[in-house]
């Protein structure tokens, strides 16, 4: 068996898969599976394929593809050059106009714009006109002579009533409720192979959700660090949906980008979405900072925020 072979037997057993469900994750066949764990390269159908496969293989057992390609490359074939062809300039015929052709197109484009113009003077000229007519029929219609006014009523009251009867109110106006910051989702560093993500506003409880969508994948959630309490591990199915709420750091690993889906109060935490492998770790603003080994570091002043 070879070193790349025994690496990826070792990664399958370690998260309980058999060869019949990484066959089932990735669609190859078993007996190019067992080939490559044997090391057995003829088995399969090319150098191309052999690339592909290893990659497939790693993204479902949760190892980074690049990463394994690059170590064990004396053992995978490269990657065959594409040639790629210069296409050829075409000319376009030039076309060839007349003079007497030249000249009809200038003056009919000449008549057009003078015909435009012409319209537009006309239509606001009758515009004016209609207006004019119509704002001196309306004064003559709703024009009176003498306007009858009546004397304010004094109310013996504290209060004074206006003309038509109603008193001032002295209740207060309601105050609008304050509204709420938007959720932000800030990029911070990256933590070991993990890249830490900033979630603001602070005070706020945040909801994280994690759904996987169009087949299964590797889903990891521990609490605080790669290394902390678990909280989910298991191959999810398609349409799983895992809820938490981000009192504190959480590490999420899942084995393929590209099927999963995490969100924030419903804002979408980027994770690449690619066919691979991704680490993240959520930090809500506020809080403490996680490393990849598990430690934890307390914010460089004294004051601390408290989160209900």
């Amino acid at each position: 068996m070879s070193d790349l072979g025994e690496l990826l037997r070792k990664a399958r057993d370690q998260r309980g898969l058999t060869l019949d469900d990484i066959q089932e994750t990735t669609k190859i066949r078993k007996r190019y599976l067992e080939a490559i764990e044997s090391g057995d390269h003829t088995v399969l159908p090319g150098p191309f394929y052999v690339r592909a496969f290893v990659k497939n293989y790693s993204e479902a057992v949760g190892l980074d593809p690049d990463e394994v390609l690059r170590l064990y490359q004396h053992e995978v074939p490269a990657a065959p050059v594409e040639q790629i062809a210069e296409p050829l300039v075409v000319r376009a015929p030039r076309r060839v106009k007349s003079q007497s052709s030249e000249r009809l197109g200038k003056i009919g484009f000449n008549v057009v714009m003078w015909s435009f113009l012409i319209l537009i003077v006309v239509v606001l000229w009758v515009y004016v006109i209609n207006k004019d007519n119509g704002d001196s029929k309306q004064l003559d219609e709703t024009t009176k002579i003498t306007d009858a006014s009546e004397p304010p009523v004094e109310n013996a009251g504290n209060g004074t009533e206006t003309g038509n009867g109603n008193t001032p109110s002295n209740e207060p106006t309601a105050t609008p409720p304050p509204t709420e910051a938007p959720t932000t989702v800030t990029f911070g560093s990256k933590v070991g192979k993990a890249d830490q993500y900033d979630i603001g506003p602070a005070g706020v409880t945040h909801k994280v959700e994690v759904k996987v969508v169009g087949g299964r994948s590797w889903l990891e959630v521990r609490s605080g660090s790669n290394t902390g309490e678990k909280l989910y591990s298991a191959n999810a199915e398609d349409g799983v949906v895992e809820s938490y709420e981000l009192t504190g750091p959480i590490y999420i690993n899942v084995g393929r980008a590209d099927l999963t889906e995490i969100t924030v109060n419903g804002v979408i935490v980027p994770d690449g979405d690619r066919a691979g492998s991704k680490k993240l770790l959520l930090t809500p603003v506020g809080g403490n900072t996680s490393t990849e080994g598990g430690a934890t570091e307390a914010p460089a002043n004294n004051d601390t925020t408290k989160q209900e």
